[in-house]
């Protein structure tokens, strides 16, 4: 009983929060639940990035649910990935079911069935409000780590948008990227060496077919206008909630090198769009990245190392983030030592693999007196999780089993005659869905070149002409002799002298 009572006033005095918190559950010793004795997050810390994880089927995303729906109701803004098509449901209310409320019961909190305002977002066919950037927006460095291109090839591409800008040559999507190569290794070399240097045919070959390779991806309906404005992922509902916007990716899963492009590009703009907080109170926005290993599956070096310096220094914004995935392990070290927040659902044991990877996880945590954590790892139960967090002051709090709350919200996708309601009804999605194709490099350098083109035919038909005219003109040189006065007289001059012998 002692050992209990001791273990009581541990997490009381560990997840206590002077400031406003979000309660994630209850915590359990064995198999017990302790009625009453919360986890709870303080939203001062949440900025602070975090890793929620598990084997499939363990309740990840339900976790991810409540959580988005906590902030939401603190008037936090969310953005969740939707790669697995499953977090629509967010936008109706839980229809209740038994098994929710014996949950709640044994937490010791109630439980309330809500909706939440959700806005659909898509970058690719898929219903929603459209989100692009233009290739300006990219930038030559961040684009250049995108495409993996070697230092020389980055050179080249940051001269090309050097000229586009002397030039007033607008790059808003892959096909004005594309022109501009062609541009520059054909009708426009003579201009650009002028100015800039020799540009390898080679290495302008090989940018273009990795910008060919990105397209395949689908990135052509991403690069565009009309450029989405991040401050629009931080929008209040009428009531005072946080909006959560809720990205589908379904059709995305497939295309790493698609998906990693617009989750740089977003946390970059984010970057350098909100302005410097500090250690602020509460985060302006909260993104959580379902199926994690995806941004870094087939990254190379230059882009992890840009994703783990946006990581460390976008907390000053306000900005949380959170990586949804199988294993820690899936995190590169550099990110994961960046997260403060960890909430860790069961891990399955079938081989010897397994079994070393659930001792590599074991070790991401905090020493309990409490639990042999390698082995609680293998133990929970669905909708039952690990959790290391952070307290107001920034230490590390202890480590604790933790019966989950049930989500407020619907467990399940909404229907198409839901989601299309939903769309419909969208602040946003008309001002983002409208089709713009602005005169761009494009449609300029295209212009030009044909310009190019008719002047050449004129001087070239001009030259023809010319040519022409004076052959008609000039006088065959033996027919000008035969012709002569001097020539006729000296015929006629033969004839009288042949006449009068």
């Amino acid at each position: 009983m002692a050992n209990k009572n001791d273990f009581v006033d541990l997490i009381a005095q560990g997840y206590q929060s002077k400031g406003e918190s979000i309660t994630l559950g209850a915590a359990m010793l064995g198999d017990e639940t302790l009625t009453g004795s919360f986890v709870n997050i303080p939203l001062k810390t949440i900025n602070r990035h975090g890793l929620i994880s598990g084997a499939t089927g363990t309740g990840k995303t339900k976790t991810l649910q409540v959580f988005a729906e906590n902030l939401s109701e603190k008037g936090i803004p969310v953005l969740l990935m939707d790669l697995k098509g499953d977090l629509s449901g967010l936008a109706k209310a839980s229809p209740g079911h038994p098994k929710i409320d014996q949950r709640h019961e044994k937490i010791g909190f109630p439980f309330e069935a809500k909706e939440f305002p959700v806005e659909i977002l898509t970058i690719s066919e898929q219903n929603g409000t459209r989100l692009r950037a233009t290739v300006s927006e990219f930038g030559p460095v961040l684009l250049s780590r995108i495409l993996g291109l070697s230092e020389v090839q980055e050179g080249i591409l940051a001269i090309l948008f050097q000229y586009c800008d002397d030039k007033k040559l607008g790059l808003l999507d892959l096909k004005d990227l594309k022109k501009v190569l062609q541009f520059a290794t054909q009708e426009g070399k003579a201009e650009l060496e002028e100015s800039y240097g020799r540009i390898s045919t080679a290495s302008t070959g090989s940018i273009l077919r990795k910008i060919v390779a990105l397209e395949q991806q689908g990135a052509d309906m991403f690069f565009g206008e009309r450029s989405f404005d991040v401050k629009d992922l931080c929008r209040l509902s009428d009531d005072g909630r946080g909006i959560i916007s809720v990205l589908r990716l379904t059709d995305v899963q497939d295309k790493p090198q698609m998906f990693s492009t617009f989750m740089l590009q977003l946390l970059a703009e984010v970057y350098n769009s909100f302005p410097e907080l500090g250690d602020s109170d509460r985060p302006e926005l909260v993104l959580f990245i379902d199926e994690a290993h995806l941004v870094f599956e087939n990254a190379s070096k230059s882009l992890l190392d840009q994703l783990e310096s946006i990581v460390k220094l976008i907390r000053s914004k306000g900005i949380g983030i959170y990586f949804v995935t199988q294993n820690p392990k899936d995190i590169p070290s550099d990110v994961l030592s960046q997260l403060g927040l960890k909430i860790q659902h069961a891990l399955r044991a079938f081989t010897a693999k397994d079994r070393k990877a659930i001792k590599l996880a074991a070790e991401n945590y905090p020493d309990s007196d409490y639990y042999d954590t390698a082995t609680v790892l293998t133990e929970l139960g669905i909708g039952e999780a690990l959790v290391s967090a952070l307290n107001e002051k920034g230490v590390p709090t202890p480590l604790v089993k933790t019966m989950l709350r049930a989500p407020m919200s619907r467990m399940d996708v909404l229907s198409e005659s839901e989601l299309q309601q939903l769309i419909d009804k969208s602040k946003i999605a008309g001002r983002y869905n409208e089709v713009i194709d602005s005169d761009s490099a494009y449609e300029i350098l295209t212009e030009k070149i044909v310009r190019a083109q008719q002047r050449e035919e004129k001087e070239t038909k001009s030259k023809t002409s010319a040519s022409a005219s004076s052959r008609r003109t000039a006088m065959n040189p033996v027919l000008k002799v035969v012709t002569s006065a001097t020539f006729i007289r000296g015929v006629f001059g033969i004839l009288n002298k042949v006449f009068k012998k």
